[in-house]
């Protein structure tokens, strides 16, 4: 995991983001292991309550549980669930402002395809 902190963010909140990432990517799936808290605040340099912080929203949204004494773990459906979210929090908030990006330029969206591949479709 290599991550590039940024200041606009709180840093438990870039974490989480990642480890979601790399859930709607499969690099973490169902029954997965998350590194220990212990184990990301060292190869990172944080503060291991920030990196719980961010665990237990994950916990909280039901991505991952707890086992008691071996650690976090990514549950069962948790990718499909990110990904109907992240569908859905597109077409919500991204996708009006791309519509309107595309309309103030004055480009078609049907010939967008055939120009982000230069013209070949």
């Amino acid at each position: 995991m290599t991550i590039g902190w940024n200041d606009n963010t709180p840093i438990y909140r870039q974490l989480k983001d990642k480890v979601i990432g790399m859930m709607l990517d499969g690099a973490l799936k169902a029954g997965d292991a998350l590194p220990s808290v212990r184990q990301v605040a060292a190869e990172y340099q944080l503060n291991p309550i920030t990196v719980s912080r961010a665990y237990q929203e994950l916990v909280d949204e039901n991505l991952v549980e707890k086992r008691r004494g071996i650690g976090m773990y990514v549950t069962e459906g948790a990718s499909e669930k990110l990904l109907a979210s992240e569908r859905e929090r597109f077409v919500r908030e991204e996708w009006p402002a791309m519509l309107e990006r595309i309309r103030r330029l004055g480009l078609d969206v049907d010939q967008l395809p055939r120009a982000q591949d230069g013209g070949k479709s």
